[in-house]
């Protein structure tokens, strides 16, 4: 069994705009965004922030939260970067009806 970990993560742009990625190395992708390593997305929106980064025990996982993250509301990333789950739950609900 491996000790590898996932992480689905949300960045900040300089522009104010949330980036959403997976990764099986948080660290080394975080150096990668803010170096424009990567191109795409944030090489041109640097410098970047980590908000927010959750671990799950397969890169399946990861790859599915930050699917999800990606449809969400800008407001609903915001509860998730605070950690508000009520307000994440009651937008998530408003959004269904």
């Amino acid at each position: 069994m491996s000790n590898l970990e996932f992480h689905a993560y949300i960045l900040r742009c300089a522009d104010g705009s949330y980036y959403t990625g997976h990764t099986d190395q948080i660290e080394i992708r975080l150096a990668q965004h803010s170096s424009g390593e990567l191109g795409g997305w944030t090489s041109s929106r640097r410098p970047v922030e980590l908000l927010w980064c959750e671990s799950f025990p397969s890169r399946d996982d990861a790859f599915a939260a930050e699917r999800r993250i990606k449809g969400w509301s800008r407001a609903k990333k915001e509860a998730l970067i605070a950690g508000n789950w009520d307000l994440v739950s009651e937008l998530a609900q408003n959004r269904q009806g």
